[in-house]
């Protein structure tokens, strides 16, 4: 497998995104629900659910997420309102570091994802990047615990290396 595409975003103020970047690992896994949950799961990533991604901003600041696609493609705008537009297709995994906003802005109409968090941290919230919340958010994302493995290639995969 290739190394993952790389991605950094800065806090707008509003979203506070992490020094962590964001993965892509595009045509990682088999274009199959089930498969991708089998190793999302002996990678400590255990699968939370199946759907799409929220056509609004939101982030984690509690969990860290990893996005598998199973079926159809997405356009997800990541980072926030000034962040980066990425496309992914089915085999496409995106790790998303807590606090890294992210919002549906076009799909196909067969979209499947699989959703997870690591086995290792607290359970995910939903944020909607309220002013109000942003140092209380920003102070959550940096206690999130790094993961034990790589969603993809476990403990030898790319993301404890890149999030040393």
């Amino acid at each position: 497998m290739s190394e993952p595409m790389v991605f950094t975003f800065d806090d707008d103020g509003t979203i506070p995104n992490s020094r962590l970047p964001l993965l892509v690992y595009r045509e990682a896994v088999p274009a199959d629900a089930a498969g991708i949950e089998r190793l999302f799961a002996a990678n400590h990533w255990p699968p939370a659910w199946r759907n799409g991604v929220h056509p609004f901003h939101h982030f984690h600041s509690t969990a860290h997420e990893v996005l598998g696609v199973a079926r159809g493609q997405v356009s997800v705008l990541f980072g926030g309102p000034g962040g980066k537009v990425l496309t992914v297709r089915a085999g496409d995994v995106v790790v998303v570091p807590a606090g890294v906003a992210h919002c549906n802005q076009g799909q196909s109409s067969d979209l499947l994802i699989v959703g997870a968090y690591p086995d290792n941290g607290p359970e995910p919230d939903l944020r909607r990047g309220k002013p109000i919340e942003h140092d209380a958010a920003g102070r959550a994302v940096a206690a999130v615990p790094l993961p034990a493995a790589d969603p993809v290639a476990g403990v030898d995969g790319a993301l404890p290396r890149l999030w040393a």
